[in-house]
């Protein structure tokens, strides 16, 4: 599971959220949390703090600039290696090697600079390097990397921007959407979960999920994709904004990814993006959660 839980759970003004972000974790108990935006985590008994509620293990990278990302771990995943990845992101990505049955998976945690495409691609770089270097076939990139897909025409979205966030999207000629750094990552050899679940889009005519419906009131609600699906084309896995917690930065956009290499993808059962109740009120980004057919190794194998 990724999900952006947007500054710390807490706002400067406004009310705190971190109830919320721990029930939305809760119900949905994932082995292996992703998570950005962990504004205050960094102080002495915060992440612990978070860590002990939800039930896991965590492993923060710092930051020098934004703010701090993790990668939490449920027991019984053995934790094998943890540390950032070292280099100047805007934010920060964390790496966490744990031991499955199938061998070593590496899974990082990371949030792209939300300001210029430029440097959201050099930031892309960095962590292809981090996944070619990681050991074995099994490597997962979860984050938000506050990119649009290469794969759609956001013409129409990116123009429903305000100026000032609308530039965010753009390349330098003000015209052209800005998608390179997931073009980068994909060109690495990548597989975005979502779209490889969700399969080829219907054909014209055939209904499709969309993100237009108001939000439902279970919290396990949202879209899911699976082999054979067509709920990868129209509006369907949009992550940003939520239905309360959104603002004027986001028009309705896919910004969450989870990336895999292909030995991963292979072991992809569905994936889902978490929608209704406290997630509509937690964060303005919704989580994006993946089902996996890997089992921990068991204590003690190397």
């Amino acid at each position: 599971m990724t999900w952006n839980i947007r500054t710390g759970g807490r706002d400067r003004t406004g009310p705190d959220r971190r109830d919320l972000v721990c029930r939305v974790v809760a119900a949905q108990a994932p082995d292996v949390l992703a998570v950005q935006e962990l504004r205050g985590f960094d102080r002495p008994g915060v992440l612990a703090g978070f860590a002990d509620r939800v039930g896991m293990r965590a492993h923060l990278a710092r930051t020098c600039f934004g703010q701090p990302v993790a990668v939490l771990v449920r027991p019984p995943w053995p934790t094998r290696s943890a540390g950032p990845v070292r280099r100047p992101f805007h934010h920060a990505a964390q790496r966490v090697e744990l031991g499955t049955t199938a061998g070593p998976l590496t899974v990082l945690s990371a949030h792209l600079d939300p300001y210029t495409g430029l440097r959201r691609r050099i930031e892309a770089g960095w962590l292809v390097g981090a996944v070619r270097r990681a050991p074995g076939e099994l490597a997962l990139l979860a984050g938000d990397l506050n990119t649009l897909d290469p794969g759609t025409d956001h013409t129409d979205r990116v123009a429903r921007l305000p100026a000032a966030y609308r530039r965010r999207h753009l390349r330098r000629d003000g015209r052209t959407v800005d998608t390179r750094a997931v073009a980068r990552l994909l060109a690495a050899g990548l597989v975005d979960l979502w779209t490889h679940a969700a399969g080829p889009p219907a054909p014209t005519g055939e209904g499709t999920p969309t993100d237009a419906a108001a939000p439902a009131d279970a919290a396990g609600c949202g879209d899911a994709a699976g082999p054979g699906d067509a709920a990868a084309s129209g509006e369907a896995g949009l992550t940003a904004p939520t239905w309360y917690g959104g603002g004027a930065e986001f028009s309705g956009m896919r910004l969450d990814y989870l990336l895999g290499t292909p030995a991963l993808a292979a072991r992809l059962r569905g994936v889902q993006v978490v929608r209704g109740g406290d997630t509509e009120y937690a964060s303005d980004h919704y989580p994006v959660v993946a089902e996996l057919d890997l089992d921990p190794a068991p204590v003690g194998d190397p």
